[in-house]
């Protein structure tokens, strides 16, 4: 048995895991953190948000060049994707992050043992990397294991024609048709991403939307929007099976009562996440799961055993890597006596698609539900200067508020840069703002973030100026 000991060890070095062992140390406390993978950061830097971004970027870029250019009077010969480029640049983008993180971990005296960790008691830990494992001795733990990728059992992976989003973040050609199963962030994300790059795609979804879980006008203006790039949409529709050919995969399923069939070179399947809780020795310390997989916590992120928390994908909400970074502070905070902040509430949602969509709030659907009165604004981007001067015109920004105390209630926004506009919105609804304040607070003209002005005038009472 090793003599370590620490006063908390954090398993997996994702956006919460790593996040939180930095918090202790700034604490003072002696902290190990623990990861399975070969480099830090998690499934976030190491194949999902960073990456994917990466690719985000690289193929807007190519497809504003090949379509976009023509009107702002730049005149090129018709660009090409040099894809292996492209997926080089990646792979730096997220060396650059991950060694970022090591370097966060040594400037903060963080321990860090690569290996599988599991519980032995509410006290110790086993760290196992082939054939070799230590036992570790700790006075908290913090289970920040994240989730792993959710599979179709009609529709299982076999990583070369039907694959998943990590896959799809490596491929070595661009395919020229590609399904997606599932029409949720990463659905969308991915889906655009080969769209845009010359793949004919289609997404099929079970639900009557794009980006179901966010409000419903989002997922209807996401849709128009990628009816330019030529992706066709396929609501209430659950696949069924599959069969595989030398060239792609036929996929068939139910819509209104009949058998439909997509015929692909590539099958995408991105229906989501699931917790990854697999082998950390939970029984052993009678640590026991709900019925999603998840582990429940408390307020403070404690479980039922009192020296062990849990934080991000592996417990109760949205599986994001803000929240599981917040959720980590807090959870720190908490076990050192602190006044933790941590609001369930405002925690923000992005899809990365040109344009970007996000949301922060209630949606109109979930305000409908609750039976509570609402005053709704809204202000198209085509109605903005600064959207038409750079030809993004697309979208709107919405604004929720209470018809009674006029605090906001839910923004949420499908537009050009949406994904950094929303903070404003978090910080409104962070001080229980009233529609009414964002619309007196002076904005710079001319910016994309006006429309936020505007839409607040709307929801005080029609008072928006420019529409």
């Amino acid at each position: 048995m090793s003599d370590q000991s620490f006063d908390l060890v954090v398993i997996g070095a994702g956006p919460g895991g790593y996040v939180a062992a930095i918090r202790g140390a700034q604490e003072g406390l002696k902290v190990a953190i623990v990861e399975k993978d070969p480099t830090l950061g998690g499934t976030c830097l190491n194949w999902g948000c960073i990456p994917s971004k990466a690719l985000l970027d690289s193929s807007e870029l190519y497809h504003q060049a090949l379509h976009k250019f023509d009107v702002h009077g730049i005149s090129i010969s018709k660009p090409k994707v040099n894809f292996k480029q492209m997926m080089a640049r990646k792979s730096e983008v997220v060396s650059q992050t991950t060694k970022g993180i090591e370097y966060l971990m040594d400037k903060n005296k963080i321990t860090v043992l690569k290996g599988l960790g599991s519980f032995e008691s509410a006290t110790t830990l086993t760290v196992s990397s082939g054939k070799k494992s230590e036992t570790i001795q700790f006075k908290r733990a913090i289970i920040a294991t994240g989730s792993d990728i959710a599979e179709l059992p009609s529709v299982p992976f076999d990583h070369k024609t039907i694959i998943d989003s990590t896959d799809a973040l490596s491929l070595t050609s661009i395919p020229k048709s590609l399904t997606v199963i599932g029409g949720g962030v990463i659905g969308v994300e991915m889906g655009s991403i080969y769209a845009r790059l010359g793949s004919k795609v289609t997404i099929v979804e079970f639900f009557d939307r794009l980006i179901p879980t966010m409000d419903k006008q989002c997922g209807k203006a996401l849709e128009r929007s990628f009816k330019q790039l030529n992706i066709d949409c396929h609501f209430k529709t659950k696949v069924t099976g599959f069969k595989t050919t030398k060239s792609g995969v036929t996929l068939t399923a139910e819509k209104a009562g009949k058998e439909v069939s997509f015929t692909s070179e590539k099958c995408l399947v991105a229906i989501g996440r699931r917790p990854f809780t697999q082998n950390l020795g939970l029984d052993k310390i009678g640590l026991s799961l709900d019925d999603k997989g998840r582990i429940p916590v408390n307020a403070q992120f404690q479980t039922a055993i009192p020296s062990v928390y849990a934080i991000g994908d592996v417990i109760a909400g949205p599986m994001l890597a803000h929240k599981a970074s917040e959720e980590g502070v807090a959870a720190v905070e908490y076990m050192c006596g602190k006044a933790a902040h941590y609001n369930p509430l405002t925690i923000p949602g992005v899809v990365y698609t040109w344009p970007e969509v996000a949301s922060v709030g209630q949606t109109e659907e979930q305000l409908k539900e609750q039976k509570v009165a609402y005053k709704a604004g809204s202000f198209p981007f085509k109605a903005s200067g600064r959207a038409r001067a750079s030809e993004e015109t697309e979208g709107f920004i919405k604004v929720l508020s209470d018809s009674t105390t006029d605090e906001i209630l839910g923004i949420h926004m499908v537009g050009p840069r949406a994904a950094d506009m929303i903070s404003e919105a978090v910080v409104a609804m962070e001080y229980r703002a009233s529609a009414q304040d964002i619309g007196m607070m002076m904005h710079p003209h001319p910016t994309y973030s006006e429309a936020f002005k505007e839409a607040a005038l709307g929801a005080t009472g029609n008072r928006a100026i420019h529409i």
